[in-house]
């Protein structure tokens, strides 16, 4: 019989912020996948094993994924990593594939369960605290009111269309366009404010547009009105 598939998020940092089901689907797997080359490296496995220290005598499935947008590169990547975790579930193994804030917003664990799905095998998805939430309740502020309309842009992409969107605007993975980021926002009269690896060690709160850096983490995250 073949073993079913799990994406579980796993929260933005804090290992508190992770969901009883996550904990409790991470104890039942016998496989926990990762997408780096090294526990050690793997942000969302550090923050599981502290929730869920079983994890640690399970079997670790690294599958490493590019930082790239060369579309051969990356379908060859979640190829392979489709086929690695494929040959565990023939042998009737459950896998929780792990992935930082919610499983359901822009994740890597997504490419994989696609081509699972297609080959017929039974998956499932366990939602995770969203980073832009935690961010929020962080910075001690509303993330949307009454009528504001939210959305949520992933930075690593051209910003400026999004930056003259109405309502909030969430921008995931801002670290490298902090500077284009600001100077558009400025132009704007927008407001700002941003955290920096939210929930974990080295975070920083920056509550004013003024005060944000040039340059930070590749987790952080702006949230402009």
């Amino acid at each position: 019989m073949r073993g079913r598939w799990y994406g579980v998020g796993v929260g933005p940092g804090d290992p508190e912020l992770m969901t009883l089901k996550a904990v409790r689907i991470l104890g039942e797997c016998s496989v926990v996948a990762i997408p780096h080359r090294a526990k050690e490296r793997c942000a969302a496995y550090q923050i599981a094993a502290q929730a869920a220290p079983e994890i640690e005598k399970k079997t670790i499935l690294c599958l490493p994924m590019p930082m790239t947008r060369d579309r051969e590169r990356l379908e060859q990547s979640h190829q392979e990593a489709a086929a690695r975790t494929a040959a565990l579930l023939d042998e009737g193994r459950d896998v929780a594939f792990i992935t930082l804030g919610d499983s359901t917003v822009y994740s890597t664990c997504l490419y994989v369960m696609e081509r699972l799905q297609k080959q017929g095998y039974e998956t499932e998805l366990i939602n995770g605290v969203p980073s832009f939430c935690a961010a929020a309740a962080k910075l001690g502020i509303p993330l949307v009111n009454g009528a504001e309309e939210l959305h949520v842009i992933p930075a690593s992409y051209p910003v400026c269309e999004a930056v003259r969107l109405a309502g909030v605007k969430v921008f995931m993975k801002a670290g490298t366009r902090l500077s284009e980021l600001k100077r558009l926002l400025e132009e704007r009269g927008c407001q700002a404010v941003m955290v920096e690896n939210c929930g974990m060690e080295t975070e920083r709160v920056y509550e004013s547009l003024e005060r944000i850096p040039e340059d930070a983490g590749y987790f952080s995250l702006l949230v402009a009105r």
